[in-house]
């Protein structure tokens, strides 16, 4: 391999952010991040514990100069507690309170415990506007449906994270609150006008921009104003006309998943890559799907665009360049806030909310309504179990459910009914208001977005189901 061609193939590994299972880095991505690599994406399957993730980006920055991402937006989405729920409410619950400073408090203990671990960049805080109460990907990991709230707490989790040197991702840009689509399966399409999109979906990242963020990442959604049927990670209208024109960032952007069907299904990864800088982006996050040979490829897709000419070499210089000051800005590993796991508490607590009137506890029945995990998600636990080891806890999907069966194991017994975003699944609905029609004593906790509540029945709303928000609740109906 020629110079020339060495110097070029470093240049399409620095655009990458690549991902691998296991909790040790494979020598591959260790080989690779000597050759240039650009960094690499964990996900809960990297993580233990915060000794073994410490280790595993000490092992990563041993090879090079990587970015180190992870999404931890607190509350549903964590990678830090994948396996046991995080100790901090997420946005939905952040913007029911509407207090910035709390706000910021939350992000700056999130960050400095990324940062205690070796992790220099959060892909994270959720900037969508959920105008959208169905949407099936934003939900509560958005701050509201009002942009200026979402803008001034989105400002307030940048400055946050920021304030301990881990850089902010501010996401999804042009806007993924008002879809009904996930981009994991399909192109969503936010269909509105032009003054819409700059009044409602951009303020969030005009705010954030001024604010100063380090990094934005991109969706994977249509807006038939601005990019036709392309999605927005793929268009130059909405990468560089709009986010580098109009709005003036000069920041690093950071792609969506590559590997969502989004993309995937319409133009594969390679040509998604490729694509994707051509239209302005600098770092492309792979996901945790595409394998070794999958990334080898891919930076054989980058060279030979370059050399055929459908990507300017000055594009990946561009990239480099971004990159290069990111990393000058990236902080070394701190310690933790000493509040960090008192800050989420008290912030879910201030979050929680009741409607009508909770009696004591007697032999408490709690019946958990089955809701199926989101992909962005993942299998992260979420329940009141830890908090009411008295009661008897059954898990039951709505098909499944025995109604007759279940009052009866609740006769002359407490009933608490615990649901996550009943408002999108109409079986959930039908499930809890029979339940409470047989039992108006009983009391319901709504651990997603309090859309929906039944006729009857004390009624808790925590904004989320981290395991700040479970704990808050339980407070509620046992105080």
């Amino acid at each position: 391999m020629s110079q020339s061609d060495r110097g070029l193939r470093r240049l399409a590994a620095g655009t990458l952010l690549v991902a691998f299972q296991g909790t040790t880095a494979p020598s591959w991505v260790l080989r690779e991040l000597e050759n240039g690599l650009g960094g690499v994406t964990l996900f809960g399957f990297n993580v233990a514990d915060p000794d073994q993730l410490r280790s595993l980006t000490a092992s990563l920055r041993s090879a090079g100069e990587p970015v180190i991402s992870l999404d931890e937006e607190g509350g549903d989405v964590t990678r830090l507690n994948y396996h046991v729920g995080s100790p901090y409410p997420g946005n939905a619950a952040l913007g029911a309170v509407d207090d910035t400073e709390l706000t910021h408090r939350v992000y700056r203990a999130i960050g400095s415990e990324l940062a205690a671990c070796g992790v220099n960049l959060d892909m994270a805080p959720d900037a969508d506007v959920n105008s959208e109460a169905d949407n099936p990907v934003i939900g509560t990991r958005s701050f509201g449906d009002d942009p200026a709230l979402v803008a001034r707490h989105t400002v307030a989790a940048v400055q946050g994270l920021q304030s301990v040197n881990v850089a902010a991702c501010v996401k999804h840009f042009p806007g993924h609150g008002a879809t009904r689509v996930d981009s994991h399966v399909a192109v969503p399409v936010v269909d509105v006008t032009p003054d819409v999109l700059r009044s409602r979906e951009l303020a969030p990242f005009r705010a954030a921009i001024e604010a100063g963020t380090k990094s934005i990442m991109t969706a994977h959604v249509a807006v038939p104003s601005l990019t036709g049927h392309t999605p927005a990670t793929l268009s130059a209208a909405a990468m560089t006309e709009l986010l580098r024109g109009e709005l003036g960032y000069d920041g690093a952007v950071v792609t969506d998943a590559l590997d969502m069907h989004a993309i995937t299904k319409s133009v594969g990864l390679g040509g998604g890559a490729v694509l994707s800088l051509a239209a302005g982006s600098d770092l492309l996050c792979l996901g945790p799907l595409p394998t070794y040979d999958d990334v080898c490829h891919i930076m054989d897709q980058i060279v030979l665009a370059v050399r055929d000419g459908r990507l300017p070499l000055a594009r990946l210089e561009e990239a480099a360049s971004r990159l290069a000051a990111l990393r000058s800005w990236l902080g070394s590993p701190g310690s933790p806030a000493d509040e960090h796991n008192v800050v989420g508490l008290h912030a879910a607590r201030r979050a929680v909310r009741l409607t009508g009137a909770t009696e004591p506890l007697v032999e408490p029945l709690v019946i958990e309504v089955d809701t199926p995990p989101t992909i962005a998600v993942g299998d992260v636990p979420w329940g009141v179990g830890p908090w009411l080891p008295e009661a008897e806890i059954i898990r039951v999907k709505p098909a499944d459910a025995d109604v007759a069966l279940l009052l009866a194991k609740a006769r002359e017994r407490s009933l608490v009914v615990v649901i996550k975003d009943a408002h999108r699944y109409e079986a959930s609905r039908e499930l809890v208001s029979a339940l409470v029609a047989a039992r108006p004593d009983a009391t319901v906790i709504e651990m997603g977005l309090p859309v929906w509540r039944p006729d009857s029945a004390a009624y808790i709303a925590t904004y989320g189901a981290a395991r700040a928000n479970a704990q808050a609740a339980v407070e509620l109906l046992t105080a």
